[in-house]
């Protein structure tokens, strides 16, 4: 039934404005009426319940940051059946991202490019939005994605992110320090050792109690991806999030028209699934086993989260096939993967 949907109406839409409806039915279903009926059809079963970061997850699977940038959906997403959200990517600084069209489906692919560019209310307004939040008997795990300020120069990265930090680390059940997004220039050349070291240094002494992650890139080498997982390990950091969207466009199906009119920015989704499979690995052999690792990029299916599992992932996130899977995606994972257990 979805797939007939997705053909005939969202397929059609610009992606950016079928992103807003669809966000606007989540946050419907995210009101107290609604959720607590969704949920009772959504809930993960029991065997699903696992540990990680020193928190509680009903489910291994959850929504990658990105989907929910200002945590205006996470009731509506934890009503569906996703274990935790990672909201963001969130700046210090409020800003508008990217001029659009900013967002392409690559439907062959089961892809999609962005170059969003952090479209975000700011910290201050993600703060204020947490606090409410965190005053409900029932959520789920919330994690916080934190980025730099595209206004900011990268010399001046470390005092942008730990501003951030300060605001939402009390406020999050992790933290998230995102070098890696291919749409804010200069960002990605934080994940050199030499300027990531002092930048997570600083943030995890912002960030006090909470867990604190990094997020990498796939467009990494095994060594440099090797060296990082070292970095985050000897500053104590809870955990890496194995990865973000790939400036790649190997391999890709679709029409090379669309590709190129697609333009700049991360892809995402099926193309990158083994990439970020080959990044699972490379991290998990690089890490003490109590070194959380949670796994992204390329998830469709419970057999992809299943497979991450075993691979060493700790937790599984997913983003682009709930724009092809439709909103009962995370109902079908959790039943697949009590079915295979």
């Amino acid at each position: 039934m979805y797939a007939f949907i997705f053909r005939t109406f969202f397929a059609r839409m610009d992606p950016e404005t079928a992103h807003h409806a669809a966000m606007l039915v989540i946050r419907v279903l995210g009101l107290p009426v609604f959720s607590w009926a969704a949920r009772a059809i959504t809930k993960p079963a029991p065997a699903l319940r696992r540990s990680a970061l020193g928190l509680d997850f009903d489910s291994p699977f959850g929504v990658a940051a990105g989907f929910d940038k200002n945590a205006v959906g996470v009731s509506g997403l934890w009503a569906l059946g996703f274990g935790h959200i990672e909201v963001g990517t969130v700046t210090a600084i409020p800003q508008d991202g990217n001029p659009r069209p900013r967002l392409f489906r690559l439907i062959p692919d089961r892809a999609v490019v962005n170059r969003m560019g952090f479209n975000n209310r700011g910290a201050d307004a993600l703060a204020a939005r947490l606090t409410k939040l965190r005053r409900r008997a029932r959520r789920p795990v919330i994690g916080v994605n934190i980025g730099k300020s595209r206004v900011v120069e990268v010399a001046d990265a470390v005092a942008d992110y730990v501003r951030s930090a300060t605001l939402l680390a009390s406020l999050a059940d992790y933290l998230v320090v995102n070098v890696s997004s291919p749409n804010t220039p200069g960002l990605r050349g934080l994940q050199a050792v030499e300027t990531l070291r002092p930048l997570l240094d600083a943030v995890k002494d912002a960030s006090g109690t909470t867990p604190l992650l990094v997020k990498i890139a796939p467009d990494l080498s095994d060594d440099e991806i090797t060296s990082i997982a070292a970095l985050a390990v000897e500053l104590g950091l809870a955990g890496i999030v194995a990865t973000n969207t790939t400036i790649s466009r190997v391999g890709l199906i679709t029409d090379p028209a669309v590709i190129a009119a697609a333009g700049d920015g991360g892809l995402s989704g099926a193309p990158l699934k083994a990439r970020a499979l080959d990044v699972l690995r490379t991290v998990r052999a690089a890490v003490p086993d109590d070194f959380v690792v949670i796994a992204a990029g390329g998830v469709e299916t419970a057999a992809d989260v299943r497979e991450r599992l075993d691979a060493g992932a700790d937790l599984v996130q997913g983003y682009t096939a709930f724009l092809y899977r439709g909103p009962l995606w995370a109902r079908q994972i959790n039943r697949g993967l009590v079915e295979a257990s």
